[in-house]
């Protein structure tokens, strides 16, 4: 059936009803009559094939049609060979699941995100047990950090009906998450470059200290004492 698909999509020889074509090939390409198209695939011993019927003039390739069909099926099985299929796992919890269960479904979920799925966990409500809904949360963001090495979270969890979701998508080649000793390297540095400009900011707030200088010493209070005198005497002479 795929192969009647694909022969039907393209015409060939005097299939093709149009007053020219334009052939293409490894030496360029040329706009020719289409008797004359025909004539060079019948010397040639091949087929003419058109390629491209909405250019003007349409498209055609001098070749066998069974190897250009060849060709056709090989170049679209490589393109879905490339196309990653992603699909998406459902893992589900309840609002009060088990270390054990829940180690279980880690598991599984991290083997789907490095397939390169992508996973969506729920915790379903059943009952009362909708009272235990922040319970419920608390463990997809434990679940969300626990598969932080090979997912990221694409939406947070959300309440929808008697059921609380988280998505996570597979994380992307580079996109792995730093080491532990790394993580704990940056952050003592962090701690110490807080330290050091909360020491600096506390410094700028100080009152400068300022040193008075005594009478004795010939400082600011002495001078003060000689200017007030200097006024006095001055203040009498005027009198």
């Amino acid at each position: 059936m795929k192969n009647d698909k694909l022969k039907n999509q393209y015409r060939i020889n005097e299939q093709i009803r149009v007053r020219e074509v334009r052939i293409v090939g490894d030496n360029g390409s040329t706009v020719v009559p289409i008797r004359e198209a025909l004539n060079m695939a019948h010397d040639e011993g091949v087929d003419l094939v058109e390629i491209s019927p909405n250019a003007n003039p349409p498209v055609c390739r001098l070749i066998d049609y069974s190897k250009f069909l060849y060709q056709q099926k090989k170049r679209q099985k490589e393109m879905k060979a490339k196309q990653v299929k992603v699909e998406v796992k459902e893992i589900r919890f309840g609002p009060q699941t088990d270390e054990h269960d829940y180690q279980f479904k880690l598991k599984h979920a991290k083997e789907f995100l490095e397939e390169g799925n992508k996973v969506r966990a729920y915790v379903f409500f059943r009952g009362r047990s909708i009272l235990f809904k922040e319970q419920g949360e608390v463990l997809l963001l434990r679940f969300a950090n626990d598969l932080e090495e090979v997912g990221k979270v694409e939406s947070m969890p959300s309440l929808e009906g008697k059921k609380m979701f988280i998505y996570l998508a597979p994380k992307k080649a580079g996109e792995k998450k730093k080491s532990q000793q790394a993580r704990d390297r940056e952050r003592l540095q962090g701690s110490a470059t807080a330290a050091a400009e909360a020491k600096e900011v506390r410094k700028s707030v100080q009152a400068p200290e300022v040193e008075v200088e005594t009478p004795a010493n010939g400082g600011l209070l002495a001078n003060a004492k000689i200017s007030a005198d200097a006024l006095k005497k001055l203040t009498e002479t005027e009198e």
